[in-house]
């Protein structure tokens, strides 16, 4: 392998080096470097949009599927599929200052605001450096919701990685850029996730600006397996405001909010993603703390005023 590195282009070997600084096993570096190298063969075969590839790459597959069960049975200590990838909901304002950090980050024990095994780090170095990807879920869908450019890829080496390897469907933006994607994908109703995967260093890597219609995280969480978490917020609704017009439940990717009696009332499903807050006319919905839920992911009050968070 280290014979190897020397042909490697430098992102990728940045990538390796990284994964070996980490102590990532053999099979986390393999599936670290083809996901981020084939990200939509690995999304399309996921989703099951690429028949065809899934045959092709059984073996592949159930070799992770080994690593990494969806659902591990009774007394099973190895991690689910949700605990090597997953996704935290953040409300606009998290999801913004997580875009616009102006120095190295390193936050450890993550445990009260990711509930997951692994993946719950965030490294970030260069955080400056946001390269903007085609949604992979968008991409592989055959009538997806547009634009397609809406994935935040954020710190190298992952940023640097993805930019190499995916000219044609990547560019590097500005933190002031990031922060208009984020407030488009807003307006649009989609729901922002910082997205942690054991095999890509086991950290934080991106920010995905979800759709439940064509994003796999959500339907995967959707038909049982629990690959995302809340924000650490519920919404809540204030009756005398709430005219019971329906538009936030138009919006609400969850399925959290129905209208009863001309009045808004929020489920167990509520991530706290703030969608709804926004689309409401009113101002009849806001997001309260839930400690239940876990705590927010609010990187700079948990990096500290130094920052490196340990």
């Amino acid at each position: 392998m280290r014979l190897l590195r020397r042909f490697m282009r430098p992102s990728t070997r940045a990538f390796f080096e990284e994964a070996d600084r980490a102590g990532k096993s053999f099979y986390e570096k393999v599936h670290g470097y083809c996901y981020a190298r084939w990200p939509y063969l690995y999304i399309g075969v996921a989703t099951g949009r690429k028949k065809l590839a899934a045959l092709l790459t059984l073996p592949f597959s159930l070799w992770i599927v080994r690593h990494n069960p969806p659902h591990p049975a009774a007394g099973d200590k190895r991690a689910s599929f949700a605990d090597s990838y997953h996704g935290k909901a953040l409300p606009l304002e998290e999801a913004t200052r997580l875009v616009t950090l102006n120095r190295a980050v390193h936050v450890q024990d993550l445990e009260q605001v990711v509930p997951y095994k692994q993946a719950r780090e965030i490294i970030l170095r260069n955080p400056e450096r946001i390269v903007l990807l085609d949604c992979p879920c968008r991409a592989v869908q055959e009538n997806p919701c547009l634009p397609l450019d809406v994935c935040l890829i954020i710190g190298d080496p992952m940023a640097r990685f993805i930019l190499d390897h995916h000219p044609s469907r990547a560019r590097e933006i500005t933190p002031d850029e990031a922060v208009r994607v984020l407030k488009e994908t807003d307006e649009r109703g989609n729901v922002h996730h910082a997205f942690f995967k054991e095999a890509v260093l086991g950290r934080f890597y991106a920010i995905c600006n979800c759709c439940s219609c064509c994003c796999g995280a959500m339907q995967a969480h959707r038909n049982g397996i629990p690959m995302l978490c809340s924000s650490g917020y519920l919404a809540r609704v204030d009756a005398e405001r709430c005219v019971g017009c329906g538009n936030c439940t138009r919006y609400c990717q969850f399925g959290a909010l129905t209208l009863e009696d001309r009045t808004v009332r929020v489920g167990g499903e509520c991530m706290g993603c703030g969608v709804c807050v926004s689309k409401c006319p009113k101002d009849a919905l806001s997001l309260v703390a839930a400690p239940e839920k876990g705590l927010p992911l609010d990187v700079q009050r948990l990096a500290g005023p130094g920052g490196s968070g340990n």
